[in-house]
């Protein structure tokens, strides 16, 4: 159950019919190949039938699956009065899709490892990891998760991450003064530009022991996490003492940025809607990631 509320609260959709509800969950192709040169829908597709095997008897019904050359889709229809169709409606409350969900308290409240299995569900359709997902130099890998305009659920999965102690090791909030904080798209004519989704980074070691389901996603995750490990372990290192660290147990060097016209856009949440902010800790802060939540 854990695990499929998590890729529901990740990137599902909930269409409510007067009798029946069903639920669509979108795995994206973020490319075409994997890092190792393999075709992803070809993975994706071999990882159906795990959480085919993991799902379905919770179900009580098929999964559907359809893909494109971007997406793999996974869908189910059950009546509105079925047991688990009743408490995935409770879950969720009244959203309609990954735009408007938030994390459900009682989600909090789950067992460690039924925590880890919600992590990993969302991870699968909202994660990825890759080379080029590094910080400052290689091999300082990280695993992204994309979670588009919706401020409190990339709140909420933080929390829920520090909840199985894992820290977060950077957050690019869709703010304009994270995206655009020269101003350089605005001067250019693109106001805008700042307007796309928010990601969380994670250090790829710190999240292997969550891991994923879908196959070249676990791959990736296992060979990048080895690499950045490697250079700790040649030097009698212990990775944790630098890696397993929250952005509030560290010696922050914030630079200042200029003020962007665009922070008082309604796209940005009231609460700080008009602030300005010189790094996402700031902001993570504002809307509740922080030591004290």
């Amino acid at each position: 159950m854990a695990y499929l509320l998590g890729m529901i609260t990740g990137n599902g959709e909930i269409q409510r019919e007067a009798t029946e509800t069903t639920i669509s969950i979108d795995i994206p192709h973020k490319k075409l190949e994997t890092e190792f040169q393999h075709d992803v829908g070809i993975f994706v597709k071999a990882s159906i039938t795990d959480i085919r095997e993991a799902l379905e008897p919770l179900l009580g019904t098929s999964l559907n699956f359809t893909q494109s050359a971007n997406i793999s889709l996974l869908s189910f229809r059950k009546p509105n009065e079925d047991y688990l169709m009743r408490e995935i409606l409770r879950y969720v409350g009244g959203a309609t899709s990954s735009d408007n969900v938030r994390i459900s308290p009682e989600v909090f409240d789950f067992t460690f490892d039924e925590r880890k299995q919600f992590v990993k569900g969302f991870a699968d359709v909202t994660g990825y990891i890759r080379r080029s997902n590094y910080a400052f130099k290689e091999p300082n890998y990280r695993v992204y998760f994309e979670i588009p305009h919706n401020w409190e659920l990339v709140v909420d999965f933080c929390n829920l991450l520090k909840s199985i102690d894992i820290p977060v090791q950077a957050i690019d909030w869709a703010h304009p003064n994270m995206r655009d904080g020269n101003l350089t798209k605005y001067n250019q004519g693109k106001p805008d530009f700042w307007k796309k989704e928010h990601q969380v980074k994670v250090w790829a070691l710190e999240y292997q022991p969550v891991g994923f389901v879908v196959l070249h996603k676990q791959q990736a995750l296992d060979y990048f996490a080895d690499e950045q490990k490697k250079p700790y372990v040649m030097n009698g290192k212990d990775p944790a003492a630098r890696l397993h660290r929250y952005y509030w147990e560290l010696t922050q060097r914030i630079k200042q940025k200029p003020s962007h016209p665009g922070e008082n856009d309604d796209f940005i949440p009231e609460e700080i809607r008009g602030k300005h902010y010189d790094s996402w800790t700031q902001i993570a802060k504002d809307l509740g990631y922080s030591a004290d939540e």
